[in-house]
């Protein structure tokens, strides 16, 4: 069916906290078309390569269907009574902190809120955390230290208002790529600075009139930097400062802190200054870099006092603005998903308002103190004093720092559910109970983005299987407990009401979170809702806050908090003399559960790496493509060499995304340190201290096959193509018998098309009514052939193979670099030929017209080709 006739649907990205609009067309088969929805606010229309692909992620392959106990395919009642029961009796012998909740930032607020009322208001128990807690716990931290409440003062329009944009740790091209759209657009046509805060040079330097590349972890030498600068030039605002306190004790820090740690030079250092001095209009946005982080919080509040200092917070183009990770982060924490918090931006340690949420909820024992944060939540279940988990929508076996040992700790947990859409995650291996939940595209519901928009997330695909609402799920769970009545919810909608309505004890507390004008929205209307900002009263909708000067503390004042630069946790000794910094790539997200699905998303970057720079890599013996042995005191990883000046000296950078079903040795978080923010709890993920050496293989070899196959080497890496799935192997041991070895690689009969030259190369290749079924290519050090070319092969008619590149009759694309309309870097280099410049080349192959995320690694194309074409 082509879906023709069907409706179309607007709905919201579950990727990145942007929270794009997408409109969604069923194809009446399963699947559906997605387009970028013009009349949301926050993308008007525009979308990434990740949200253009959503389409392509909906398949049915894989998905769990049924709920599993032990293995075994069960029925819910059985399977949610046993839930049931063993958290109550676990509750019974041993207290409500034995057991613990791990949720996700990629819930829906609906999901969150039924699932935090469960377990503070009802089990008892602080015991609810989200991976959020790995995202921007440093933010909300620090929000709470200045503004008295976790409140974002801006909007997305600020981007477009500002003179002068500030990127500390965040890569916006790749993670944000939609705000990076907008951001370049107010640059072309508004003139609009930008100063890229990073460690590494990445894609978003490509438009950054600056790019200060500091040490990793000096981001509050730096602010202090500035904030004495602000006072010795006399650009405070000091009517602002009427509103503030503590203003000379962070002066005073900041006066015997040294930005000389930062090592950035003084000339850096006084343009940047200059700059952030000299214009009114600045936006400074902060993303993973400064959040994860032993200091996150302290160098929130470095960022936030400089802006306190000059009064730009709270009006149009000025202000602090953290963006967020993940779809729901916002929605997390305004239903209180973290451990820390309680709902609707509340306090838990507040008596009058625990009373408050108690008295609404009519909750029997609710929690007075907060619960155990991400990283101390997996401990004590390690320890054994928490007996009952239950994770839901995330993958902590992959995801937390000290996988190893986060893994073991489930492992070894008395009870253990998962409810995930999938059974074959690293964590979903581990649980005693998985239960099918429903994804994207089939669940209904609402998210708050990074500028406090409320969007809809709609269900267009039918429910696969005995898949159930996250929400559902909860509340059945809940009256099986015995609260039957507070957990009685039949809609998405009837939750919302409820959860609007209390956030009106929040208003009435003269806080922040208030979106009690929809607390009585019909079920028509919340189907009917368009995006809308926060808050939502009957005086007033969205807008920015603390113009005014008016705070959320106790006495209404801002506060200036006196923080010092510190030292990432981690120290470098010389066993581990190199600084690990990790995080996201373009095309993939978190543990690729979904991504990965999408053909075109792995087209890019199709192999874990570690980019290295030159001078380290020279010292390592390591050359481009080898393998490095990356190992720290907790654990080691394999990964491909990247070499690049974009790379700090001293300071590789591994991505995060590759798991257990993707990359097995790849696994960067075996080699994270579980080290936490003292006031967040939030792990530090960009300072790891690592030794690296060379991996010598016995041989390497590339792979591809039409049928699934799963490696045995010490090293691989898989992912699907168009036409099946292509690996990257390595092992210490060469086979006896390379075609015995190629048949149980494949589990395939019969003999290969089979190539062995004196230099142990080794080419062999598998037909079956004479079409390519797999093929190998082996050889001692690295292997030449054209893999994108390979893998379009498999299922062809294709000869010719063996010689392992493409006739003059089949062009080789080459390696993807625009993900969104499929354009190879061989295709972009044949059109610089013609002409070198940038907009020459996007027009000519479509490259970087969309979502324009590929432009600097275009734009390094041609640089290097001019380069190279100079110099002969």
């Amino acid at each position: 069916m082509d879906g023709a006739g069907l409706p179309k649907t607007k709905s919201t990205c579950p990727y990145c906290g942007v929270g794009c609009g997408v409109i969604l067309t069923p194809d009446g088969g399963g699947g559906m078309t997605v387009e970028g929805d013009p009349d949301h606010p926050a993308n008007k229309g525009r979308l990434c390569s990740k949200g253009l692909a959503l389409g392509e992620t909906v398949s049915l392959e894989g998905r769990l269907l049924a709920p599993q106990v032990n293995g075994a395919e069960t029925d819910w009642d059985g399977a949610l009574e046993l839930v049931a029961d063993r958290f109550t009796e676990t509750i019974a012998q041993h207290g409500p902190d034995s057991v613990a909740f791990y949720v996700s930032g990629q819930l829906l607020t609906e999901d969150y809120y039924v699932a935090n009322k469960l377990m503070k208001g009802f089990i008892g128990s602080g015991n609810i955390d989200t991976n959020s807690r790995l995202c921007m716990a440093s933010t909300v931290a620090g929000h709470k230290r200045a503004f008295g409440t976790d409140t974002v003062p801006g909007t997305y329009e600020d981007l477009e208002e500002a003179d002068l944009v500030v990127l500390v740790g965040s890569n916006l091209a790749w993670c944000h790529p939609v705000l990076y759209q907008r951001l370049a657009a107010a640059r072309k046509e508004h003139g609009t600075k930008v100063v890229v805060v990073d460690p590494r040079r990445t894609s978003t330097c490509d438009i950054a009139d600056l790019h200060l590349k500091l040490k990793i972890g000096t981001d509050v030498a730096l602010f202090n930097g500035l904030l004495c600068h602000l006072f010795e030039v006399g650009a405070l605002d000091k009517e602002y400062l009427a509103h503030t306190e503590g203003f000379d004790a962070a002066i005073a820090s900041a006066s015997s802190d040294d930005d000389g740690e930062t090592g950035l030079s003084d000339q850096q250092l006084s343009a940047f200054y200059r700059m952030f001095a000299g214009t009114e209009k600045v936006v400074t946005i902060f993303s993973q870099g400064v959040n994860q982080s032993s200091s996150g919080t302290d160098k929130v509040n470095s960022i936030l006092n400089c802006h306190l200092a000059t009064g730009r917070i709270g009006r149009p183009g000025m202000g602090p603005f953290s963006v967020t990770g993940q779809p729901n982060a916002m929605g997390g924490r305004e239903t209180g998903g973290l451990a820390n918090m309680l709902a609707a931006h509340l306090d838990i340690e507040n008596v009058e308002h625990r009373a408050a949420v108690s008295e609404f909820w009519s909750a029997p024992s609710i929690t007075e103190t907060a619960g155990l944060k991400a990283v101390d939540m997996f401990r004590a279940v390690g320890e054994g004093k928490i007996k009952a988990l239950w994770i839901a929508c995330t993958n902590p076996a992959v995801s937390m720092p000290d996988a190893g040992d986060v893994a073991s700790a489930i492992k070894s947990c008395d009870f253990v559910v998962v409810s995930d859409m999938f059974a074959d995650t690293d964590t979903a291996r581990l649980a005693d109970v998985v239960l099918p939940a429903l994804g994207w595209g089939e669940k209904d519901g609402t998210v708050t983005n990074s500028d406090r928009t409320i969007s809809r997330q709609r269900a267009v695909l039918s429910a696969p299987g005995q898949a159930r609402a996250d929400w559902d799920i909860f509340s059945e769970v809940g009256r099986r407990m015995g609260w039957r009545d507070a957990f009685d919810y039949q809609s998405a909608a009837e939750i919302f009401r409820e959860h609007a309505a209390l956030s009106g004890i929040t208003g009435d507390f003269g806080r922040d979170f208030d979106i009690s004008g929809l607390s009585d929205i019909s079920d028509s209307e919340f189907n009917a809702l368009s995006p809308t900002r926060w808050p939502i009263t009957a005086e007033r909708t969205g807008g920015r806050f603390f113009d005014d000067g008016k705070f959320y503390t106790d006495n209404g004042r801002a506060r200036f908090l006196p923080v010092r630069f510190t030292k990432p946790a981690a120290r470098r000794a010389p066993k581990y003399p190199y600084r690990l910094n990790t995080g996201r790539v373009r095309d993939q997200w978190h543990t690729m559960t979904r991504s990965a699905r999408a053909l075109r998303l792995s087209r890019h970057l199709a192999e874990p790496f570690l980019q290295i720079h030159p001078a380290d890599a020279e010292d390592l013996g390591l050359q481009p493509a080898d393998i490095a042995r990356v190992y720290s005191p907790l654990g080691e990883t394999l990964l491909r060499v990247l070499v690049s000046e974009d790379a700090a000296i001293g300071a590789p950078f591994a991505p995060i995304h590759w798991t257990g079903e993707t990359a097995p040795a790849a696994r960067i978080s075996e080699v994270v340190a579980g080290a936490t923010d003292p006031f967040s709890g939030q792990p530090e993920s960009k300072a790891s201290v690592v030794a690296i050496e060379k991996y010598i293989p016995a041989w390497t070899a590339f792979a591809i096959s039409t049928e699934a196959f799963r490696p045995t080497t010490r090293y691989w890496a898989q992912v699907r193509t168009d036409h099946g799935w292509r690996a990257e192997l390595a092992s210490d041991i060469t086979p006896d018998d390379w075609s015995a070895y190629a048949r149980a690689l494949f589990d395939i009969d019969g003999e290969p098309e089979f190539v062995v030259d004196g230099s142990g190369l080794v080419r062999m290749a598998f037909y079956a009514d004479g079409c390519l079924k797999a093929a190998l290519f082996a050889a001692p050090d690295s292997v030449a052939v054209a893999r994108d070319f390979a893998a379009s092969a498999l299922g062809q008619p294709i000869t010719g193979l063996l010689a392992a590149r493409p006739g003059a009759d089949r062009p080789d694309p080459g390696p993807t670099v625009c993900s969104c309309l499929n354009v190879g870097r061989n295709q972009i280099l044949a059109a610089i030929e013609s002409g070198v410049d940038l907009e020459q080349v996007c027009s000519k192959t479509g490259a970087g017209t969309n979502c324009g995320s590929c432009r600097p690694e275009i734009a390094d194309l041609i640089a290097k080709t001019q380069l190279r074409t100079a110099a002969e």
